[in-house]
């Protein structure tokens, strides 16, 4: 990292720690800590697993074991690095308490119920579980964040391609994914972004399928959900298709209806409605085709440094679209015993609309 670099960064992050104290005085606390390692990553810069991150109204403390100081030293940007030893509970409950913290916030979505046992038994002060004090920051995405998502769908886009053209029968599902995560890491990719999903003819109705062991014949309906971990920032990206010339009867009306409820979604989605409204365009398209029982999960998430973030386009949610949000879009299709469609891109919401980040392709073609 350059000099320039390391001062733009150091910026970033001191913004994002001044909101966060912002959000502590809102809510009369006196301090934050997180034990989440996407969290830890969005105030620091750090991307290992293990760490702790404590924010007072005065000062802030990064702590990691003998196995990350290495690494945190090079990535941490405007926090002390502390290598500490023993539960890291516990080394948290004794500096909030050595600096007087006397209400100390917490996200209770990112801690799990024995951390909090352990905080509790060593530290005197009172532990107030705010939900989004910090993830609802996190909603809103600054311009190196989408650049890093840019760059992630990219890698993704790339190996959708080159995945397509290499279908060929007898191939079983649990080949193509590891293809797929094979080529990610192959051209830059950290990591997946989650399990990559790739199913095959009737199994493509089930949403979260495993890949297994079907093997590709002609005429069976393909569906690839995959995503990576570029520069410690996610994609996601669904295509459904089907492999040779012959195609099931159902699959065409079905296809161009979950094509329509897409493409009527990105060209409504803009600053100043809610999910939930975002969400109902695409499902009233889908019910009105007849299909409305078939399509069971919300419209999409946001995405960034995890695969799945707040807000949610579903229908219950009122959260308010804001420029700089980074949502999926993916309304779906599933038939149990015939198949399902899924077709998914990723938007960055902006003063007037919207902007699609994903590029490749939605026809039916390999």
């Amino acid at each position: 990292m350059s000099r320039l670099e390391h001062w733009e960064n150091r910026k970033v992050m001191l913004e994002r720690v001044k909101k966060l104290r912002e959000n502590l005085c809102a809510n009369s606390c006196d301090g934050f800590f997180s034990l989440n390692a996407a969290a830890n990553q969005y105030l620091t810069g750090f991307r290992g697993s293990t760490s702790a991150v404590i924010v007072t109204r005065k000062e802030e403390f990064f702590f990691c074991d003998s196995r990350y100081t290495e690494q945190a030293r090079a990535e941490v940007v405007g926090f002390p690095v502390e290598e500490i030893s023993g539960d890291i509970c516990v080394r948290v409950a004794e500096r909030l308490q050595s600096v007087g913290c006397q209400v100390a916030a917490y996200e209770p979505e990112s801690l799990t119920v024995g951390a909090l046992r352990t905080l509790e038994k060593n530290y005197l002060g009172r532990l107030r579980d705010i939900p989004g004090v910090l993830s609802n920051l996190r909603q809103v995405k600054d311009e190196n964040e989408i650049a890093a998502i840019d760059g992630a769908l990219r890698v993704a886009e790339s190996v959708l391609v080159d995945v397509l053209k290499g279908l060929a029968p007898g191939v079983t599902e649990r080949e193509v994914a590891a293809k797929i995560d094979y080529e990610m890491k192959l051209r830059g990719a950290e990591a997946p972004s989650f399990d990559t999903i790739v199913l095959f003819g009737k199994r493509t109705s089930l949403p979260h399928g495993k890949p297994g062991d079907a093997r590709l014949s002609e005429g069976d309906v393909v569906l690839l959900d995959f995503g990576c971990k570029w520069r410690g920032y996610c994609s996601d990206l669904t295509r459904t298709t089907v492999f040779g010339s012959m195609h099931p009867d159902w699959f065409g009306h079905v296809y161009q209806t979950v094509l329509n409820a897409q493409l009527a979604a990105l060209a409504a989605a803009k600053a100043g409605m809610t999910c939930r409204e975002l969400d109902a365009v695409a499902r009233t398209i889908i019910s009105e085709a007849g299909f409305g029982q078939y399509f069971g999960h919300g419209l999409g998430h946001g995405l960034g440094i995890e695969i799945h973030e707040a807000p949610r386009l579903n229908p219950q949610s009122e959260v308010v679209l804001e420029p700089g949000m980074v949502l999926t879009v993916e309304p779906g299709i599933y038939i149990p015993g015939q198949g399902g469609v899924r077709i998914e891109d990723v938007i960055v919401v902006t003063s007037v609309g919207c902007r699609v980040m994903t590029r490749a392709s939605k026809e039916l073609t390999r």
